[in-house]
């Protein structure tokens, strides 16, 4: 399983307001949306997981998961820090 280091970390408040989480790879934004997001639902959440973990098998690019987890933000008002 690749871990899929991202170039480009995400730093993203978790759902305990004023905390804070830093997302540097694929593997961690799989862990981030299965045990830190706000909402277990929707579209662009589900696709962000299926994504996540079908680039940890190498079966996508950890480009594509970074992008699908910003989309799962958006979806449920995420606050990414700029």
């Amino acid at each position: 399983m690749d871990n899929g280091r991202w170039e480009e970390p995400i730093t993203f408040e978790t759902n305990k307001l004023g905390r804070y989480w830093t997302v540097t790879s694929t593997a961690e934004a799989a862990r981030a949306l299965m045990d830190k997001w706000p909402v277990d639902a929707g579209e662009a959440y589900e696709a962000a997981l299926r994504t996540c973990l079908a680039a940890m098998e190498r079966e996508g690019t950890p480009d594509a998961a970074r992008e699908a987890f910003l989309n799962a933000a958006d979806e449920a008002d995420v606050f990414i820090r700029p």
